[in-house]
């Protein structure tokens, strides 16, 4: 079965982020200036439960510096996922699939201006993605601003199992506008705009809409979802760190996003960051999100091919989740590792509830069609990693 590219389409937005990268790399983003990267090595296991969908799978990551000028990456990153979420199992069976995703990258330092391209190939039973990336940036006044420019185009090939015969085309660009300014010896702001374009065929060839139909005995039968073939997208996000005399450091951000489809989001964030002299940090955080349902979404249609497009995609619909997440990582130097300067363990566990004010659990078979009570589910997300730095 089709898994939309990082499992979008079955969970919130903010659980692929979670899986993709540690927490950690909030605070990477509003520090980075011109300089390279480290050297290091990243292997991790990241691992996803929730909803009647499970994804895991391990990622590996390798970066090295040539000069201190150029700095070369590769990532190689697997979802092993099991799905009998309450889409598949109310109108198909449990699946099972893989994705594969292989990264490479180049960075570039000339003074003050860095500088990276990459490139990215997705790889599933049913789904191909392809995308490039171009990022740039420039340091002004002293070190204390930092502006940077990325641009990515990708194209996806969509595909059946089971249907040889289908094949569609999506293409997509992406724009990305960050600004990060020091405040204070204490205190760095980022502001950051991210559009996104996207043309061709956006929605799912499996999923399914529904509609009353009295000829059923259950009440409503199913059709395919229709989705519009363009979708543009706009996100400000502003986010900050405030480091506290004693070490510590507070994290916060605010984001706001809409779209062509109707779908206005907001989420808002708070992070506490302590490092003990033992190489023990540990980190805590607390995450609120809430989204309105696009404008051709509905749980239930009053009649077959009821408008132009139609979509019964929960992560369509209106829906908030509350996250709750803590971490520990500890940093050592391994005398019996040769060539490797220091090691970072780290393991971090976020729980999420999901509850859904427009999208219906038809597993209800007692409760009249449109008054079956509304859905929601938990989650968990856990990642482990080793990092080598050397």
């Amino acid at each position: 079965m089709l898994v939309v590219r990082k499992v979008a389409q079955e969970v919130d937005v903010a659980v692929t982020r979670i899986l993709l990268a540690a927490f950690a790399c909030f605070a990477t983003s509003l520090t980075h200036a011109a300089v390279l990267p480290e050297d290091r090595t990243d292997i991790m296991y990241h691992g996803y439960d929730g909803g009647g969908l499970e994804v895991d799978g391990p990622s590996v990551l390798v970066r090295k510096s040539v000069k201190d000028k150029v700095s070369v990456w590769a990532n190689y990153y697997v979802d092993m996922i099991t799905s009998a979420s309450i889409d598949v199992v109310t109108t198909a069976s449990q699946y099972t699939e893989e994705r594969d995703e292989a990264s490479i990258g180049v960075d570039y330092l000339h003074g003050k201006t860095f500088m990276g391209l990459s490139y990215t190939n997705s790889e599933e039973s049913d789904y191909t993605a392809d995308s490039v990336r171009f990022g740039i940036s420039q340091d002004f006044f002293g070190d204390l601003t930092t502006l940077g420019l990325s641009y990515a185009v990708g194209r996806d090939e969509v595909r059946r199992n089971g249907d040889a015969t289908f094949s569609e085309k999506t293409d997509r660009q992406s724009y990305r506008l960050d600004l990060t300014q020091v405040i204070t010896k204490h205190m760095i702001v980022n502001l950051n705009y991210e559009g996104v374009t996207d043309e061709g065929y956006l929605n799912n060839p499996y999923r399914q809409v529904r509609y009353l139909d009295a000829a059923e005995a259950r009440g409503f039968g199913y059709q395919g979802e229709v989705y519009p073939r363009t979708r543009t997208s706009s996100a400000f996000a502003v986010r900050a760190m405030y480091y506290l005399p004693y070490r510590a450091a507070l994290k916060a951000e605010a984001r706001t996003f809409s779209d062509s489809w109707g779908i206005d989001a907001w989420n808002a964030e708070i992070a506490y960051t302590h490092p003990f002299d033992n190489g023990i940090t540990v980190e805590a955080k607390y995450r609120y999100y809430e989204q309105t349902s696009a404008d051709f979404y509905s749980d239930l249609f009053a009649f077959q091919s009821e408008q132009n497009f139609m979509a019964r995609d929960k992560e369509l619909a209106s829906f908030t989740t509350h996250s709750v997440g803590a971490g520990v990582s500890y940093t050592f130097s391994p005398s019996w590792l040769p060539f490797v300067d220091r090691v970072e363990a780290s393991l971090f566990g976020d729980y999420i509830d999901f509850q859904y004010d427009d999208f219906r659990d038809v597993r209800v078979t007692s409760a009249a069609p449109g008054t079956e009570p509304f859905y929601g589910f938990d989650s968990w997300v856990v990642r482990a990693y080793f990092s080598f730095f050397y």
